[in-house]
């Protein structure tokens, strides 16, 4: 993404401090323990995963091209990203979860210029996505205005800052620098700290952090999960970085944590009983003048 990260939105108005954060959830962590919000947050990113990685969604809806099977990756983390800033400065009983997490990939395929994707493709990986959960045992009815709706109230807590910067782009040219001093085997150093820069989507830490901090934090977990925490080679590389490394261990330290949870979270005993603790809405949205929550329907 070309810009500036350091005098962008993201930067200015997107890295939150924790006792601030905590403070917005408030509300919410009246009724859920913190590791059950952690939890619910967990299932709702495999919730927007499982809907992006639809096979009849596409990166370009109008392509024969049968390779392009789901909505890329970076639209998904960037509506993952979306869904944690509005929950953020909002309580689940504003807008229904299960709305506002199709409504972020839809917002965030335009945003990220895939294309925009159909409507009728969209809520029909919704269902496909809901599949998957079969402990749910429910349908949900969708209509296109309550997506627009719902885009809408996204667009005015977020006060239109659309534009995210992912760990993705600093990764890669960390894993290029690293290659060029000679370090070995850094593929596989670089391909494990991928996958958890997509899984700490599971955490706070993109509402916390920079980028470039999670890409390094990334890096140095896939560096223990790969035993190579002692590669003299690797320390001296990290070690010349020009980072703050307590946020660096504070980042890693969130991201075990998120595994621990996650390991510890089975979905099929303790979702029902999460979501039930859930505010649901009960009329129709959200201005901030107006504050009155958007639902959606289910079918049992």
């Amino acid at each position: 993404m070309a810009g500036n990260f350091w005098k962008s939105s993201h930067y200015e108005q997107w890295i939150l401090e924790k006792h601030d954060l905590l403070r917005e959830r408030g509300e919410d962590l009246k009724i859920l323990a913190e590791e059950e919000y952690q939890k619910i947050m967990i299932f709702f990113v495999n919730f927007i995963q499982a809907i992006g990685q639809d096979k009849n969604l596409s990166d370009k809806p109008h392509t024969s091209d049968k390779n392009q099977s789901s909505v890329r990756m970076q639209v998904i983390a960037t509506a993952c990203v979306y869904f944690r800033r509005f929950y953020a400065r909002r309580s689940f009983k504003d807008v229904d979860p299960f709305l506002l997490a199709p409504t972020c990939i839809w917002l965030a395929s335009k945003v990220e210029e895939t294309g925009v994707l159909s409507t009728t493709k969209l809520l029909s990986a919704v269902q496909n996505a809901l599949k998957k959960w079969p402990s749910l045992n429910q349908e949900l009815v969708i209509r296109q205005q309550l997506l627009h709706e719902a885009e809408f109230c996204i667009l005015e807590i977020m006060d239109c800052c659309l534009i995210v910067y992912h760990p993705y782009r600093p990764l890669s040219q960390m894993a290029q620098e690293m290659k060029a001093s000679g370090i070995p085997k850094v593929d596989e150093i670089y391909q494990d700290a991928w996958k958890i820069c997509n899984d700490s989507l599971r955490s706070d830490v993109a509402l916390l952090y920079a980028p470039h901090q999670i890409a390094l934090a990334c890096i140095m977990s896939s560096c223990v999960i790969n035993r190579r925490e002692d590669d003299e080679q690797l320390k001296n590389w990290i070690s010349e970085m020009a980072v703050d490394f307590e946020k660096i261990t504070e980042i890693q330290q969130m991201i075990f944590n998120m595994y621990r949870v996650w390991r510890n979270f089975d979905e099929s005993d303790q979702l029902l009983a999460l979501l039930g603790k859930l505010p649901r809405p009960q009329a129709q949205i959200p201005s901030q003048s107006q504050q009155q929550p958007l639902s959606i329907t289910n079918k049992t």
